[in-house]
């Protein structure tokens, strides 16, 4: 039987990338549902090439204009902040793809898991904002988590080559960003444009922005102390500006296993679609011979604060992560509205986690209530600071 594909964020660069690989795959691969936030002209081109029985689109305001462009399919459209949730719900959907931003997807994502569907996660806020929750309701359901960006997937495949206790540590890879270079000093006077600079990978500009700070990287540490259940003291970061080693798992005999590739989503696309199987793909080959050497360097921990938050964010559980990625997304989003320095990112994350009280064992809500909480403390003190900017 055919495996059934819901996109959850279906415009964006993973969700195009998505439905290329599938439309690639060919049979036994069926796109049953895509949705989007606002992009409805791009999501209507998607319903026409690939004629998914729901489309969805969490804006309400843009339902209207949605149905006028949709029409005379035959589809039913969903609209509003529930769409996801129907649509991850969906007795038609065996596998859920997840690339929203943000802790818009989360109730989607846990509804998927109840249901025991297969999850093949893209971005980073479910396992940081919610491991433990989803975590826990995946092994109750029978479900599966997949992860869908490059790092996790390495350590994913890699880890195929043992029992998850005989691993020892496990290598998280970085690119290092524009800055891979650069002194703390160096990075206080850093412009928007050479924030969003990138050497080698072509993103959207709040993940470009992670990378440059490597809260990407210390979000991946949170990522993988829930995915992979193990200890964060066993997670380690190295910097690998070739982008070619995606990430290694180092077992207890010493065998270090590496997962290399050319730097291409449709790869861990594609794995997690056809997982426990590989097939042939679109993603590029990786030609050793062209590759030259490669580099692995630790990272300034200084200069990249971000890590070492991550560390104590990892051990305090509860609330802490859910605070510490909220805060950063509402200073990102404040840096690139030109509100604040470059530097101020992380000293509004730390001030959000000095402020914070954790608390454990919390529900949903409970951690949607801490992240509305960073986020609103981040905006306020942005405010404060362009006040006092202005009357000096």
């Amino acid at each position: 039987m055919a495996k059934r594909i819901a996109i959850l964020g279906s415009t964006g660069s993973i969700g195009k990338n998505a439905l290329r690989v599938i439309e690639a795959l060919g049979a036994g691969y069926e796109v049953v549902a895509i949705s989007a936030h606002t992009s409805v002209e791009l999501l209507a081109e998607q319903a026409r090439r690939h004629r998914p029985k729901y489309v969805g689109v969490t804006s309400a305001d843009y339902v209207e204009a949605l149905a006028e462009l949709i029409g005379d399919l035959d589809l039913e459209i969903l609209g509003g902040s529930r769409s996801m949730v129907q649509i991850a719900e969906l007795d038609e959907v065996d596998i859920v793809v997840t690339a929203v931003v943000g802790a818009a997807g989360l109730p989607a994502i846990l509804g998927a898991a109840c249901k025991g569907k297969r999850l093949a996660i893209a971005n980073k806020e479910p396992l940081v904002i919610a491991g433990e929750l989803l975590v826990r309701e995946i092994k109750r359901s029978g479900g599966m988590v997949l992860p869908v960006d490059s790092e996790h997937s390495a350590i994913f495949q890699a880890m195929q080559a043992g029992s998850p206790e005989e691993v020892n540590k496990i290598v998280l890879t970085a690119s290092g960003g524009p800055f891979r270079q650069a002194t703390a000093e160096d990075i206080r006077n850093v412009t928007l444009e050479q924030a969003l600079a990138h050497p080698v990978w072509e993103m959207g500009p709040k993940i470009t922005v992670d990378s440059a700070t490597m809260m990407n990287k210390a979000l991946e540490i949170i990522e993988a102390r829930w995915l992979f259940d193990i200890p964060v003291e066993k997670i380690e970061v190295l910097i690998h500006p070739e982008s070619i080693v995606h990430s290694l798992v180092e077992f207890i005999d010493g065998s270090v296993v590496a997962q290399l590739g050319t730097p291409d989503m449709c790869l861990p696309i594609q794995y997690a679609l056809t997982y426990p199987h590989r097939v042939a793909g679109i993603a590029k080959h990786l030609r050793l011979e062209e590759t030259g050497a490669l580099t692995f360097e630790k990272p300034d921990m200084e200069t990249f604060g971000a890590l070492s938050l991550a560390y104590e964010v990892a051990r305090a559980g509860g609330t802490a992560a859910a605070v510490f990625n909220a805060a950063n997304e509402a200073a990102v989003q404040q840096f690139l509205a030109g509100t604040i320095k470059f530097v101020n990112i992380l000293e509004l994350v730390e001030h959000c986690l000095d402020r914070h009280e954790v608390r454990t064992g919390v529900s949903l809500e409970e951690l949607l209530e801490a992240d509305a909480w960073a986020r609103a403390e981040v905006s306020e003190l942005a405010r404060g600071a362009r006040r006092a900017a202005s009357k000096s």
